[in-house]
């Protein structure tokens, strides 16, 4: 097996390693200036609601758990949120894409499921996306990206309006039926 080695200018070294396996690989560097991603560099996460909201909720600030199932694990630091206010674990561009099981009263019902993003600490917030469903239950999407330039006044939160009395938001400890994730596309543009 042969290598190739660089010296970096002052100190250390990075080795490159052909497999020792038969045939012929190709690796093509692209023809621009550029910073190679490595796994230390992905965020993924996924949280679920574990019970169900029953009442309209700016931010919504209780139910939410890490997704805990065996099939799943987190990469990287992962996000954390205190008081309905979503922190990223490190800059970047992040695809949030949520899952909302909506279960109104009646077909005259439209419950709202709505993402807010903050980028001076919550001073501002613009709602970016929103989901509404009405009667029988229905499962509704949202995704957006967001351009997280500064971890300390980047934020995110959920909201939910328009629950009727009976209405609700559906969740479970165990299954996700509304659960929202975070994945960190690439550093910041």
């Amino acid at each position: 097996m042969s290598s190739i080695k660089l010296q970096g200018s002052t100190s250390g070294e990075i080795t490159i390693s052909a497999p020792a396996v038969a045939g012929t690989n190709t690796l093509t560097l692209p023809a621009k200036t550029g910073t190679i991603q490595t796994t230390s560099d992905i965020e993924v996460d996924m949280w679920r609601l574990n019970t169900a909201i029953t009442t309209n909720s700016d931010p919504i600030t209780t139910g939410f758990e890490r997704v805990d199932d065996a099939s799943f694990a987190k990469i990287g630091t992962g996000m954390s949120v205190s008081s309905g206010i979503w922190s990223f674990p490190r800059t970047g561009l992040y695809e949030v894409k949520c899952q909302v099981t909506i279960a109104p009263v009646n077909d005259s019902d439209n419950i709202v499921w709505q993402v807010y993003v903050t980028e001076d600490n919550g001073s501002n917030f613009d709602e970016v996306t929103r989901a509404v469903g009405s009667d029988p239950e229905v499962t509704v999407y949202t995704q957006n990206f967001f351009n997280v330039t500064d971890i300390s006044t980047h934020k995110l939160k959920f909201r939910v309006n328009s629950i009727n009395t009976g209405g609700q938001v559906s969740g479970s400890s165990s299954v996700n039926f509304t659960c929202m994730s975070f994945i960190r596309l690439g550093d910041s543009q």
